[in-house]
């Protein structure tokens, strides 16, 4: 064979290897994931989704933050992120029953797909495995709140005969119905009488629908002077607590316990004088939009897979303590 040949197929061959390198490192550098959420407006979101950016500026990947309220603007939302050569998505979905239909469009457009804080379920209700996941453990969490609700009871000598719970609920999110039932177990199990536990059902989980949903609770049940509250968020029980005031209620005859640790529990630590959200339990926002933009993108890079659930605790955030609780977990 002429050494003119040889060394032509040599350089060829070279010329492949640097190619097929450099187009995997262009692959990588030009990672591009979504980060969809469900109320893309509230702090937990917004805190997830800038957690997420800045983990894509550290590493070399680029973050599309979009919201998706309903299953259309989901679907919507994952056709965009394709147009844009998007390979993966994290999502917060606004309805965990929309899991199927979800997957079926990522999987039509090859994208990969882990979910934050409420998981997929399939159409018989069971969480969907096979998407990675994390959150959470929604009962454990609630069981805090209960434990932080009962010790404030006991520390203001409250005789809990004496008091109301009011549980703001959204059963058709499993997440909601985890931690409110977290809550009330513990209650109950440290002495709390069942039948002074009274249901609000809210539409929607943020401060103005609890509001309604208290309301006419609190209204109908004037014979409790001392109110414990507690929901799925703290926006939630920021919603009870206003309901409360409205009807001449104050700090010292309210105890409302929230979940997340986000802005709408920092400017009611700020206020002036102290108001019937006596804390929340904190869980890093900043962490869950980090850690699973990180995970996804080395999923999309590395080849490796999330783990299938990933579960997170929480801290007790108080008018006392919150600015230290903010700063250890980087909220």
């Amino acid at each position: 064979m002429p050494m003119t040949t040889t060394f032509t197929r040599l350089a060829l061959s070279a010329g492949l290897a640097l190619a097929t390198v450099g187009a995997t490192q262009a692959a990588e550098e030009d990672v591009k994931i979504g980060f969809i959420v469900k109320k893309p407006e509230q702090a937990w979101f917004i805190n997830e989704q800038e957690a997420a950016t800045q983990a894509g500026e550290e590493l070399g990947f680029s973050v599309v933050r979009l919201g998706g309220e309903d299953g259309q603007e989901v679907l919507s939302a994952i056709d965009n992120l394709n147009s844009q050569g998007a390979q993966g998505f994290v999502i917060c979905p606004p309805d965990v029953r929309l899991g199927p239909a979800i997957m079926n469009r990522a999987n039509q457009y090859g994208m990969k797909v882990v979910t934050v804080d409420d998981r997929f379920v399939n159409g018989s209700g069971e969480p969907m495995e096979e998407v990675p996941h994390l959150g959470m453990s929604g009962y454990k969490i609630g069981q805090q709140v209960g434990e932080a609700i009962a010790a404030e009871m006991e520390a203001r000598g409250w005789d809990p005969q004496e008091v109301a719970a009011l549980r703001i609920t959204n059963y058709e999110l499993p997440t909601a119905k985890e931690r409110t039932d977290g809550a009330t177990d513990a209650l109950v199990e440290w002495g709390f009488p069942a039948e002074n536990v009274f249901d609000a059902p809210q539409q929607n989980t943020d401060t103005s629908s609890a509001f309604s949903a208290a309301s006419p609770v609190i209204s109908q049940r004037g014979e409790f002077e001392h109110w414990i509250i507690y929901a799925l968020n703290e926006e939630s029980v920021l919603g009870g607590v206003r309901a409360t005031e409205q009807y001449g209620l104050g700090a010292e005859d309210v105890i409302g316990v929230g979940i997340n640790g986000s802005g709408a529990a920092f400017a009611e630590f700020s206020r002036s004088n102290p108001t019937g959200f006596h804390g929340t339990v904190a869980v890093s926002s900043t962490q869950h939009g980090r850690q699973t933009a990180e995970s996804l993108y080395r999923w999309i890079t590395e080849g490796e897979e999330p783990p299938a659930n990933t579960e997170t605790s929480g801290t007790l955030m108080t008018r006392d303590n919150w600015q230290d609780v903010r700063a250890e977990l980087g909220l």
